[in-house]
């Protein structure tokens, strides 16, 4: 049976480094000893300094003393071992550099088991047990181990503190109520942390209550997904069979357009070949006019060339093709009938496209959405603003293209001025554009309207403008809501737009084009490009080429 090795002898053969039976031991020349690796990485750590001590004694040596293994030592803590002793849990109750010690062991010593506030004084299980034992001292609070008691005492006259001034939101001891906090509103420590608990318990009661609903919520939104996937994989299959089908009856028209046009390929050059051998003695006869022609091209007396001219004209214009009836084919008006219902089942397609999927639509759009800047110009609209669309503090130029927010005249400033404002531009936006802007100072919005808009500010959470608004810190998108957005972002930005697809997308232009930020919605209106600037700051819209 197993015996735990008494607290003397543990001692005898531990080391005060590591805490555990000694492995390898050796004896320095003060008479300690030590793990060879503990001692070693002891001193590793003392290199710099050239001196190396003792970590009980504290007695140095220069130079560093060569390790050798103490044999005897060794041997007997392996002879122990193999008795069966083992180290008792005392062996592991010793405080390490990062635990909390006793403050009542002498020498070496113990971890603390409790740290009490009122006495604000560390203890051991042994030492501990008075707490447990005496009535008065039953009282005192007991708390985990601590190494902050020291922040219970008021720093100015060395007292615990145990009253919390509400005025100065800190805790005060006794005679600090008395002096510097004369007056003002104190109580308990313990009252306030009471109070405070309850308000604690308050906001955790809310915070689980919305963990529950946010729970709640996660499990609607992990059914969604099993119904969106149930749905999609179904109208996939459905659709895949429609398609299918409709493959099927094109395949049929186009085996049976194909088969009329043979059929009548056949007839057709059948009736061709019994004009064929005319048409041969036709293009004889044609070949020796040319060489006629020919002769009188190269004729140098002017007169004798004037005199013929008409006649061999006449007979080049007199042609025996005429004499000869061929019906034309009419396999073009076959491929115009069929390109008449490409077209038409294009149109189909693309205008019921929306019904059929919004999700296959927005993919689609984004695969046609200019991918560079240069793909992006191919749509370069100018923009030119509209003074009459404000009132207040504006200096436009360039053509109006360019516009800069300066400070309002003293009989313009009312309650009524309207800051934010989109200033809109003159050019109704129906199809696909793109435009860039180049702006300087505190604060930019760019963005698109409805005409229709009242005097609002570019702010309104309203439905009928999309803007951009950024600084030098961050930039965020107003819609209804706002939207943070990653910034700060470039001098010059670009705006692209398909009105029909409902596309609207703002880039970030240095020497890369950045995506911004880009919406897929619903245009009702035309719309019209507009924009605003901070007190001190400028727009411009860029002319590109």
């Amino acid at each position: 049976m197993e015996q735990t090795m008494p607290d003397l002898e543990q001692e005898k053969i531990s080391c005060s480094i590591c805490l555990d039976l000694l492995k390898d031991p050796v004896t320095i020349p003060c008479g300690h000893s030590y793990c060879m690796n503990c001692i070693k990485t002891h001193w590793d750590g003392e290199d710099q300094r050239r001196i190396h001590s003792c970590p009980q004694c504290r007695k140095t040596f220069k130079p560093k003393p060569v390790l050798q293994k103490n044999i005897m030592l060794g041997e007997l803590v392996e002879a122990l071992k193999k008795t069966g002793l083992q180290a008792g849990p005392a062996a592991h109750c010793y405080a390490g550099p990062e635990d909390v010690a006793c403050d009542v062991c002498t020498g070496r010593k113990m971890k603390a088991a409790k740290s009490c506030l009122v006495c604000l004084a560390s203890y051991c299980e042994d030492h501990l047990q008075p707490h447990y034992d005496a009535p008065p001292l039953k009282k005192h609070k007991l708390v985990d181990p601590s190494k902050k008691l020291q922040e219970n005492i008021c720093s100015h006259h060395d007292e615990v503190m145990k009253i919390f001034c509400r005025t100065d939101q800190q805790c005060i001891c006794y005679l600090c109520s008395m002096d510097e906090h004369k007056g003002h509103e104190t109580v308990s420590a313990a009252a306030e942390r009471t109070e405070k608990q309850k308000k604690l318990q308050v906001s955790r009661q809310q915070i689980q209550q919305r963990i529950q609903d946010q729970e709640k919520d996660l499990k609607l939104l992990q059914q969604e997904v099993e119904v969106i996937n149930v749905s999609a994989d179904k109208a996939v299959e459905d659709s895949e069979k429609i398609f299918t089908e409709l493959i099927r009856l094109i395949q049929k028209r186009s085996s049976d357009v194909k088969q009329q046009i043979r059929s009548q390929q056949e007839t057709e050059v059948s009736r061709v070949k019994e004009f064929q051998e005319k048409l041969e003695q036709e293009i004889t006869e044609l070949k020796r006019k040319d060489a006629e022609l020919e002769q009188l091209s190269k004729t140098e007396d002017h007169n004798q060339f004037l005199l013929n001219y008409p006649s061999l004209s006449a007979l080049s214009e007199s042609t025996h093709s005429s004499s000869i009836n061929i019906c034309p084919p009419y396999f073009e008006d076959v491929t115009a009938a069929v390109s008449e219902f490409r077209d038409k089942l294009h149109d189909i397609l693309r205008d019921t496209w929306t019904n059929i999927s919004p999700t296959v639509t927005q993919g689609e759009v984004l695969l046609s959405e200019p991918k560079t800047r240069a793909e992006s110009l191919k749509y370069s609209q100018e923009i030119t603003l509209d003074p009459n669309t404000t009132k207040f503090n504006m200096v436009f130029s360039n053509g109006c293209r360019k516009m800069t927010s300066v400070l309002p005249k003293r009989s313009d400033v009312s309650g009524t001025i309207s800051y934010y404002k989109l200033v809109l531009g003159r050019e109704s936006l129906t199809g696909r554009c793109y435009w860039e802007v180049k702006w300087r100072g505190g604060g930019v919005v760019i963005g698109v309207s409805y005409k229709d808009i009242s005097t609002g500010e570019a702010y309104d959470f309203d439905d009928k403008t999309w803007s951009l608004h950024c600084n030098t810190v961050f930039s965020t998108f107003f819609h209804k809501t706002v939207t943070m957005l990653p910034g700060p972002v470039s001098s010059r930005l670009g705006v692209y737009l398909d009105h029909r697809a409902g596309v609207l997308s703002f880039y970030s232009i240095s020497e890369t084009m950045t995506l911004i930020h880009r919406i897929q919605t619903t245009f009702t209106q035309p719309l019209y490009a507009g924009a605003y600037v901070n007190l001190g700051s400028s727009v411009e819209f860029v002319k590109l080429k």
